[in-house]
């Protein structure tokens, strides 16, 4: 005989989304997050110190601002650029 204990039912945890996002101008984005949890983000110096042309190119604030929630995510072009939300919701990248 097997017992078979379901953890899921007991432990549920329900990912943390983002739910909206307001760009705030100097490459900054508030977001709120499904726990109600809210933050602003300054991406501008991540920008600015990174080589890759693919990150680089988002120093232009048109396409910056180009972002879009998909999945809960913030994305740009689709997943050219992404960032995992517990470092979103710590406010640092």
């Amino acid at each position: 005989m097997r017992i078979v204990r379901d953890y899921n039912s007991e432990y549920k945890v329900t990912p943390i989304k983002i739910n909206k996002a307001e760009y705030l101008g100097n490459f900054k984005i508030k977001i709120i997050f499904s726990n109600e949890a809210e933050k602003t983000v300054n991406f501008k110096t991540f920008l600015c110190n990174s080589l890759h042309p693919a990150i680089k190119k988002y120093t232009d604030e048109n396409k910056f601002n180009s972002f879009s929630i998909v999945d809960g995510n913030l994305n740009w072009n689709d997943y050219d650029m992404i960032f995992p939300i517990e470092d979103l919701l710590k406010g640092k990248i």
